[in-house]
């Protein structure tokens, strides 16, 4: 089997993701390079869905060889496992012999993800950005949150401008409180980043990344409840990120940017990035569903974009992933998924279960 250095990076996104933009971010700054295939921001993405038959909704997703990870935790998680620190790819995240700080690394990208922080990001958007992006985006998003909208009007969207107008007081007060929370804690003695590492730490990263989207939406955040004057510790943290990936990306270089043809016959054409792992029979999940390897299954997520099933032979599942084997017009993909926030069912079982 291959390394991974001679397999293929390939990240499908749109620039404006924010689950996108920490993606980049984490591969600029470890000097990772990698080939990127840009898609719409809306639905349908043929390139994923008849190339490789890949029906889950969310971006990013990356592959390395022709291993497919889906969800933004699983993708890094990835590429510290199989891209450790060495001197052409610098580490960012802490080494086992500092317990404390690889905690609070993984305990950000629970939380800033599960714990509100991101969604209320999400909830700042002017709702004259959702009215310039037209009917086809409020409506998508429905689509994402699992709205049904047949037969109803914008309105009814969750990213309506009226319905982001009404969430926008109550999701700028929770994010000031992320904002003060920062200011009077690890920034306050005047550090530069989180964890006082020398360089941006994966820390860093698991924590600014919504932060800093927003902060470049023009509007975004409130002026009168978030602002330099009153978080300037936390606006000069978010804004030495930004130097510190643009500096990287210098020496980095641009991606290459192809088109999906060409994205998908680099993938089937490239070896697999990871030995073929087993259903583990003692798994809860296992033992109930009954999963075997090799049976049809479905698989999705479970909090939003859960109306887009993927189904395929199910080659593995562990402590940490789910593994199909499905494929489209281009050929066939190994597909990963995170245990956390995804569901697994027989094909012919109750798939809309959650």
């Amino acid at each position: 089997m291959a390394g991974p250095s001679d397999l293929p990076i390939v990240l499908y996104h749109y620039v404006h993701s924010p689950y996108a933009q920490r993606i980049v971010a984490y591969l600029t700054l470890r000097q990772i390079p990698y080939t990127q295939c840009l898609q719409p921001n809306v639905l349908p993405r043929p390139d994923l869905k008849e190339k490789l038959g890949i029906a889950y909704r969310r971006i990013p997703l990356l592959s390395i060889g022709r291993d497919v990870y889906a969800d933004t935790r699983l993708i890094i998680a990835k590429l510290e496992h199989l891209y450790p620190a060495s001197a052409a790819h610098p580490g960012i995240s802490s080494p086992a012999s500092n317990p404390e700080h690889r905690l609070m690394e993984a305990l950000l990208s629970r939380v800033v993800t599960d714990g509100g922080v991101f969604m209320r990001s999400a909830q700042l958007l002017p709702p004259q950005l959702l009215l310039d992006r037209g009917s086809q985006f409020i409506r998508d998003r429905a689509d994402l949150m699992g709205v049904d909208m047949s037969g109803k009007g914008d309105e009814a969207s969750p990213f309506s401008a009226g319905s982001m107008a009404s969430k926008r007081p109550e999701a700028a007060a929770e994010l000031q409180q992320v904002f003060e929370l920062l200011e009077t804690t690890v920034l306050a003695d005047g550090r530069d980043w989180l964890l006082g590492t020398r360089g941006p730490a994966l820390a860093d990263l698991e924590m600014v990344w919504p932060l800093k989207w927003t902060y470049r939406i023009p509007g975004g955040f409130p002026a009168d409840a978030i602002n330099k004057d009153l978080f300037p510790k936390v606006f000069a943290w978010i804004e030495r990120f930004e130097r510190a990936v643009e500096e990287k990306r210098a020496q980095l270089g641009d991606p290459k940017t192809v088109k999906g043809d060409e994205a998908a016959t680099r993938i089937v054409g490239a070896p697999y990035a990871e030995e073929e792992g087993e259903v583990v029979a003692a798994d809860p999940v296992v033992a109930a569903e009954g999963l075997e390897k090799g049976e049809s299954v479905k698989l999705w997520p479970t909090d939003w974009g859960f109306l887009h099933k993927d189904s395929g032979r199910l080659v593995s599942v562990d402590k940490s992933e789910f593994v199909i084997e499905t494929g489209g017009m281009a050929g066939s993909i190994r597909l990963h998924a995170p245990r956390h926030g995804f569901k697994v069912s027989k094909a012919g079982g109750d798939a809309a279960r959650l």
